[in-house]
């Protein structure tokens, strides 16, 4: 009785773990939102996952969720107004992620990136139209005030986005410049080394030539020499029948 309740709880643990497990690679992406993939081996991917239940590796991708529903947010501004009134207006825009750009996204801001870009464009962007209008013109035209509202801030985002491109452009243009550089200075190192190895050949050759047996006993003495200096300081007594060669009858 004991052995078949262990073995029923050994049955119960394996179940729970492969489930953990099965659960762990799964991951579900709602109605209006989408996913990005993180891999710790190969980083951001540029996929975008739609929504439903999808498949990962555990520990190695993990899915960032991004909502693209048009959502609300009020900016607060206190400026001037055209006849030097101080004007106190709050801004309520709707905004919303282009999915297709989610990776970039999320690799150059990130998650929080309403947090970062709409604060800054759109203050920018309300303190400038509210100084084209009187005090009164901003209660009696408020759609204009509005209309030129949105139209600045589409211009603007549409401006920093080419901005950025073209950032983006230069930036590759400068590494493939830096890498064919680079490829032209290792040539020439290697043109320069390749013109030295020959030249110290050509000049050995013409030393022995010149030299003759000179050179080459001169050669020798120095190796015996090395060979007795490193005898002498090691902790072996070494001993050589008398008469033989410190180069121990190495060819001539």
């Amino acid at each position: 009785m004991a052995a078949k309740v262990s073995e029923s709880i050994g049955k119960f643990g394996l179940a729970l773990a492969v489930a953990g497990v099965v659960n762990s690679a799964l991951y579900k992406v709602d109605a209006g939102h989408r996913a990005v993939i993180f891999d710790r081996v190969h980083g951001v991917q540029d996929i975008v996952v739609g929504e439903g239940t999808h498949c990962l590796i555990p520990w190695v991708q993990k899915p960032i969720i991004f909502d693209c529903r048009s959502r609300p947010r009020n900016v607060p501004v206190i400026t001037g107004s055209k006849d030097l009134q101080n004007v106190n207006i709050t801004l309520r825009t709707f905004f919303r992620p282009v999915a297709s750009q989610l990776p970039r996204i999320f690799t150059s801001i990130g998650e929080d990136y309403d947090e970062w870009v709409l604060p800054s464009i759109t203050t920018e962007i309300l303190k400038s139209v509210v100084t084209r209008f009187d005090a009164g013109e901003l209660i009696t035209q408020r759609e204009l005030v509005s209309r030129q509202v949105s139209d600045d801030l589409t211009e603007r985002a549409e401006f920093t986005e080419a901005v950025e491109a073209k950032q983006v452009a230069q930036q590759e243009a400068e590494r493939a410049r830096f890498v064919v550089e680079k490829a032209e200075q290792q040539k020439k190192a290697a043109i320069i080394s390749a013109k030295g190895d020959s030249k110290a050949v050509e000049l050995i050759a013409n030393s022995l030539a010149t030299a003759g047996d000179g050179l080459i006993e001169l050669r020798k003495l120095e190796a015996a020499e090395d060979i007795a200096y490193q005898l002498s300081r090691s902790g072996n007594i070494t001993y050589l029948p008398a008469g033989q060669s410190v180069l121990l009858q190495l060819p001539q």
